[in-house]
């Protein structure tokens, strides 16, 4: 897994590293800088490349300058705070290479903090600093001809720091009057390295905790959100780059190191120790847990069978159906538990749909299940170690009684689709959950679960660090108390003692054909299959949604639910299993 850090716990670890008396805050912010040029250049080497003019701009002129189209060129807009002296230390190093660096400032220079004050004083000494001014939708000291090729703009305003909305602030008006869009047709060309935009740390107006824009009530006039092709985070990810509005907003992110590890660190022995330094922000215990994201390192070994092991080891999943012309969702999650690894898979299925399943069905077995007495009936033979209620079972009495059987039965389960409905409307079926218990809840079940939190999460946020996906979905999992696995392309996952990660399905894992209807059916069968392999309810859920995403992305578009499952032998054959 790889750490993803709120704002509050990236500030204790700079602070507590500047402490240690191993690096001053002025040597972190120099790394940042070249960091972000090194970036830029590994991003986009044909920058490296061209022919350039050195020295910085002049100061702009009532016309507009006739610039040669080879000129390498590039906006800085530099914030008043640690992330505008970030935004000196590129203008500085660009212009070293020969770069034409024009660069403005948000702010007053004279309350600049003291780092961020020495980078501007050296920046003043090679070039001019222009005050930025809220323009609403047009530049025009600044011509469009002169960034045709071979350009920069670069949002160094606000980083992860920023807490309130930005007033009098349109960055993405700059990036519409220079993009090469908006230029004359005759000068777009598909051969040209054209108009580039690059975030430090964060796209400004992004709150690094939720991935949301921190608006003002009302919103400015004609506001547009500045998007970058490019966004350069340090030491570590941040929440808000896989949340929300993040991943649009921030295009690919790169992390660079600028020596905060702890091993870089002779003064500090680990980051729990640095974190141990932190401000009140993030005392308590859900504020020091660190979220994670994804990947295939996050994979229990124990999904590998080994050659003395049988059927029986790797658990048997009981799977509700539904009834007549209602049995393609428990099918399509039967096929998915068996798929990723149980030992035997049984569909619970009502008499008058017996003939429908057992026309479609070949590994996966099959049990009647008449009414909640039955099913009682089949839970007595203890091998059914998972259970999965909810795809296409129905929302009668009649289901809601079946889905009390299954969760007094204290078996490890998924409760999925028509489930949580019914545990929604339900205040003692929702206290009976207990924690072998998996929710899987979309955005709108999620609502019917928790209409207190997803009401606090859907507000437009005015302030920062804002309410976020990752902190609804630990307050829903503690007061359930259960795993909670909020789906989305940026599904969070989240257990009652706080532990959490994120599934991102973003930037070069994004795989929209997931839209498809069946596929939340498929993931409730991946967890389900893992409980009854024995992954604890967390872990089970964790893998399944990265397994899910994984198998998306082999087959790729035109995938429907039914593709999903066959693709997971190819996905672990590459994960060497």
């Amino acid at each position: 897994m790889t750490e993803l850090l709120t704002a509050a716990q990236m500030r204790a670890i700079e602070q507590a590293a500047i402490e240690s008396g191993d690096v001053t805050g002025l040597e972190l912010m120099e790394r940042a800088g070249q960091g972000v040029v090194d970036a830029i250049f590994k991003e986009w080497p044909e920058l490296l490349d061209a022919d350039a003019e050195g020295g910085a701009a002049p100061r702009p002129a009532d016309s507009p300058r006739s610039i040669s189209a080879k000129k390498k060129r590039a906006v800085v807009l530099c914030g008043p705070g640690n992330n505008g002296g970030d935004g000196f230390v590129v203008a500085r190093l660009l212009h070293e290479r020969g770069w034409t660096v024009e660069v403005f400032l948000y702010g007053d220079a004279e309350k600049l903090p003291p780092d961020a004050r020495v980078n501007y004083e050296r920046w003043c000494e090679l070039g001019v600093v222009e005050r930025y001014v809220d323009t609403g939708t047009d530049v025009p000291w600044l011509d469009p001809k002169a960034y045709r090729e071979n350009s920069l703009f670069i949002d160094a305003l606000f980083g992860t720091g920023l807490v309130r909305p930005v007033e009098r602030f349109n960055s993405a008006a700059w990036v519409t009057h220079l993009s090469e869009w908006r230029l004359p047709p005759e000068w777009r060309s598909g051969d040209v390295a054209g108009f580039r935009t690059v975030a430090i740390d964060l796209v400004s107006g992004l709150c690094a905790d939720s991935g949301k824009f921190l608006r003002s009530d009302p919103p400015p006039r004609d506001l547009e959100q500045f998007r970058a092709d490019l966004t350069v985070s340090f030491h570590s990810e941040k929440l808000g780059h896989h949340l929300a509005e993040g991943p649009e907003a921030c295009g690919k992110v790169v992390v660079v190191d600028i020596g905060l590890s702890p091993s870089s660190l002779p003064g500090t022995r680990s980051r729990d120790a640095l974190l141990a330094m932190a401000s009140p922000e993030v005392e308590g215990n859900l504020g020091r847990m660190i979220v994670c994201k994804m990947d295939e390192n996050s994979i229990s070994p124990n999904l590998a069978k080994e050659a003395d092991e049988h059927k029986y080891t790797h658990g048997h999943a009981l799977i509700l159906s539904g009834g007549a012309g209602k049995t393609g969702a428990a099918r399509l999650a039967a096929r998915g538990a068996l798929r990723i690894g149980a030992g035997l898979v049984t569909l619970g299925v009502p008499p008058e749909a017996q003939a429908e399943v057992a026309a479609q069905v070949t590994a996966v077995m099959m049990k009647p299940v008449a009414d909640a007495a039955q099913l009682d009936d089949v839970l007595g033979d203890a091998r059914f170690n998972a259970l999965c209620l909810g795809p296409g079972l129905g929302l009668s009495d009649e289901h809601k009684a079946l889905v009390a059987t299954g969760v007094k039965s204290g078996r490890a389960m998924v409760l999925d689709a028509d489930a949580l409905t019914l545990v929604s409307s339900d205040r003692d079926l929702f206290d009976a959950l207990h924690e072998n218990c998996v929710l899987t809840p979309h955005g709108g079940e999620f609502a019917r679960l928790f209409p207190d939190i997803a009401e606090e999460l859907n507000a437009k946020p005015t302030k920062g660090p804002a309410y976020s996906k990752v902190d609804a979905t630990r307050a829903a999992a503690k007061r359930v108390g259960c795993t909670v696995l909020f789906k989305g392309p940026d599904t969070v996952i989240a257990a009652p003692d706080g532990r959490c990660s994120i599934n991102s399905a973003q930037f070069a894992r994004s795989a929209p054909w997931l839209a498809t209807a069946g596929s939340g059916d498929v993931l409730a069968g991946f967890v389900t299959g893992l409980l009854a392999r024995g992954l604890d309810p967390m872990q089970a859920a964790e893998t399944a949604a990265w397994l899910h995403v994984e198998a998306a992305l082999k087959f790729g578009p035109g995938l429907i639910a039914e593709d999903l499952p066959e693709q997971l032998p190819a996905v672990f054959r590459d994960l060497g299993m």
